[in-house]
Parts: structure tokens; sequence; C-alpha cells
């Protein structure tokens, strides 16, 4: 079976591909930009924007499984409409269809969140993602849509580099001690994506670590992890920032665990030892 991952060149994107070809699977990915650096996967760039390119490449490509790990940012036409076009491509030639989408969909008002719970985006980011999730479910009602946060990896995600170059004096900013989410590892998310695609799981899935802890809670577990000097890492509130979005946003993961066999670890285990 061919797996398409879209959105190849990401961080979270690249990982999906060197598990999925380690697992034996062909692998075809997809670039904005330009393409990733993994050997084994066949490129193609691709703007989610155009229908027409959407479906030359789903058709060319074949592929049995598709997992879009696009990140459009606050660009509704990439981030919302786009996903959807996929979706239609998906069920238009028969491919099984894993979508990730985030905790922005969640205002934060209550907290704790699991899979039955509906969005109330506070953000353009967090409502283009929870328009993509309704228009997929609705061209595609068997695909699977997979929520997660914070995804932390072993020194190269966006949030690592920060912490890094906070504690090294090179970059001004504060780490949020009142944002809190649950960080997931990028090994632990892939495998689990590749769990529920390898499946027949269909409808809304939580997938984040167990442990709720604050940007500034985890950039010390970074630290530490890293042999870096925590006390070097700048504090603060984002309630008394400017920028927008939710403060608390909990994924209770705890449904969608018990149907796999993958852990997904908590920020204070798989920042003890790297993988």
């Amino acid at each position: 079976m061919t797996v398409l991952v879209i959105g190849g060149s990401g961080f979270l994107g690249t990982e999906l591909i060197r598990q999925a070809a380690m697992a034996g699977h062909a692998t075809a990915a997809t670039y904005a930009t330009r393409p990733g650096t993994f050997p084994r996967a066949a490129w193609y760039p691709l703007d989610l924007r155009d229908p027409g390119r959407v479906d030359a490449v789903m058709a060319e490509v074949g592929a049995g499984l598709v997992i879009n790990a696009s990140s459009g940012n606050a660009d509704w036409a990439v981030t919302a409409q786009g996903p959807v076009r996929l979706a239609m491509a998906a069920a238009k030639y028969g491919s099984r269809l894993v979508h990730v989408s985030s905790d922005a969909v969640f205002s934060g008002a209550r907290v704790h969140y699991d899979e039955s719970c509906l969005p109330g985006p506070v953000t353009p980011y967090g409502a283009a993602k929870a328009a993509a999730e309704t228009g997929i479910l609705l061209v595609h009602p068997q695909a699977a849509v997979a929520r997660t946060s914070l995804i932390i990896g072993d020194g190269d995600s966006v949030h690592e580099r920060l912490v890094h170059e906070l504690a090294a004096g090179t970059r001004e900013g504060v780490l949020f001690t009142d944002d809190i989410r649950c960080p997931v590892h990028v090994t632990d998310l892939a495998a689990a994506l590749l769990e529920l695609a390898y499946g027949d799981a269909a409808g809304i899935h939580h997938l984040a670590g167990p442990d709720p802890v604050s940007r500034h809670e985890l950039g010390v577990l970074i630290a530490g992890r890293d042999g870096l000097d925590a006390s070097r890492l700048p504090a603060g509130l984002r309630a008394h920032s400017a920028l927008p979005g939710a403060l608390d946003v909990r994924l209770d993961s705890r449904a969608t665990q018990r149907k796999l066999r993958t852990t997904l670890r908590g920020a204070q285990q798989f920042c003890a030892t790297t993988t």
C-alpha cells in the first residue's frame, strides 16, 4: 500500500514518512515550497488551494492511505478549504484519510475537552481548523480527524528551538506560565496516526499527552533534559500580552488511547530521556 503524506516536508510529516517507510510501505509526500530530504519518498509539489492539482496528485499517486499533516496557519483557503478539497479527492479515489487537527478549535472556557466536545474557536486559525473538521467529515464520513497539541521532538521542534535560544540569550521573549497544553512527542504522535490510519476508525480522535503543563513548565523540562540553565528562561503571563487565543486547553485523549497500542507519553516522561 502506498502512503501519501500531505505536508511531508514539515516536522510531523517527516516523522510520518520515516515510520511508514520503516514499516515497509511505499511512501509519497507533498510540499508547498521545497521537498524534504527523506530519500525513500516520492515528492510532489502541491498547493491545497488548487483543486485541479489536488486531484492530479491523488490520481497519480494512487495512495491507499492519505495523512494530511499540512499546516496553513490562519490562511482560510489553505487550512479550512484545502483539506476539504483533499477529502473530496480521497473519497473519489477510495483512499483512507486521516486529517491532523488542533486543540486550537477550543476556547479554553471548560479547560478539559474530550472527543464529544463541540469546537468553539477564538482565533482565525482555530476557526479554520474547526471548519476543516466539519467539511472533511461531511464529504468523507469514513475519514478520521485527529486533534493534537504542542508537538515536541528531541531538540528539533519549534518550541525546543525557542527554549534553547531564550536560554542562550539570543532571542527575546517569555514562556507563558498561564498557557497550558498537553504536549505530545512527535514519534508517539506519528505512530498513533499511522495506527489509526491502518485501521478503520472514523470521526474525531484526540492524540495528546496526559500531562497538562504550561509553556514555561515545558521549557524547564526541556532545559533539564538538554543540560540548559532553566533559570535563564524568562516567564510571563499570556493574559497580560496582546496575543489572542485560549489560555488553558487540555485534550482528554483517554478514549482514543484505549483503542491504541501506541502509548502517548506525557511531557514528564518524554523529557526525562531522549528517544
